[in-house]
């Protein structure tokens, strides 16, 4: 009877210790949670504490956090040096024509590699793969004498045209993803009389909106901050994308002006993140789906 009643007791101590690890592993997980978004945000606030200063007031020591006074003009005042309007607009043409562009050429050929059987379909996609372990500045040089020859240099073409090429990153996503819808879609449309055209914009397109989402995000991101590529091939301020008319701030001027360039950079910056949290349910959604099939 008394061994009965230890192991009673014994049994009731167990819940009792799993709760207390696993509340300590809460504060554990919880604390790390909470240091890392602190390192994380904390130059964000940096950036927009001192957007609004005084040029006077950006070096104090210690840090002023809280600007006193708020400067609001200084986003107008940047926006205004770095030709806002013309640099925005071009931001935004090469952006979307890049998106466009992406969006066509990817699902095309992803649509070939994935649901296309032809002779030499695997080793061509292999090659496309090979293609990811040259970084892009190598061809730069090439592409520079290729737009030189066609007279595109200091124009907006270098930035849009390659876009309609495809990019490797992306036709394997594309692929990946349209490997994963069942062949009998393809098998039913085809009974209905679809085309391979047919197929891949009445099929495949409505059922891959995770994956177009990724294409989208992806290309949206890379072309709005893309700078090496607009300073090989713009030369003329009229021409300058947001990444590239940044960068006059501290060359125009003979002292950097921080406050104008964490205005402006901001300013460049909110349209990033406004995009990936209206679009990140696609975003999490193409990424885990992409991976299910090779």
């Amino acid at each position: 009877m008394i061994s009965a009643m230890r192991t009673r007791k014994r049994k009731g101590n167990v819940p009792r210790s799993k709760k207390r690890q696993d509340l300590i592993l809460k504060i554990l997980a919880t604390t790390t949670v909470a240091i890392g978004a602190t390192v994380a945000v904390a130059p964000l606030v940096w950036m927009l504490s001192t957007s609004l200063k005084s040029a006077g007031r950006v070096l104090l020591l210690p840090p002023e956090w809280i600007p006193r006074p708020v400067v609001w003009k200084n986003y107008l005042e940047a926006f205004d040096f770095m030709n806002g309007s013309r640099v925005y607009l071009n931001t935004i043409i090469v952006t979307g024509s890049c998106m466009i562009g992406q969006l066509i050429s990817s699902t095309l050929v992803g649509f070939g590699f994935a649901r296309i059987q032809v002779p030499g379909r695997d080793a061509l996609f292999l090659l496309v793969l090979s293609s990811l372990m040259l970084p892009y500045q190598v061809t730069l040089i090439p592409q520079f004498i290729l737009f030189r020859k066609v007279g595109w240099i200091d124009t907006l073409w270098p930035l849009i045209v390659p876009a309609f090429a495809g990019g490797p990153f992306m036709i394997f996503l594309v692929r990946q993803f349209f490997l994963s819808i069942p062949m009998e879609m393809d098998d039913a449309a085809r009974i209905d009389g679809c085309g391979y055209f047919a197929i891949y914009w009445r099929i495949i397109l409505p059922m891959s909106k995770p994956v177009l989402g990724v294409v989208a995000i992806q290309t949206f991101m890379n072309n709005w901050n893309d700078f090496m590529r607009p300073l090989i091939f713009l030369h003329s301020s009229r021409n300058y994308t947001v990444a590239l008319a940044l960068r006059s701030f501290s060359s125009d001027y003979g002292m950097t002006p921080w406050h104008l360039l964490m205005a402006a950079s901001l300013t460049a910056l909110a349209p990033c993140i406004v995009l990936f949290f209206v679009a990140q349910r696609y975003f999490i959604q193409g990424i885990v789906i992409t991976g299910v099939k090779g």
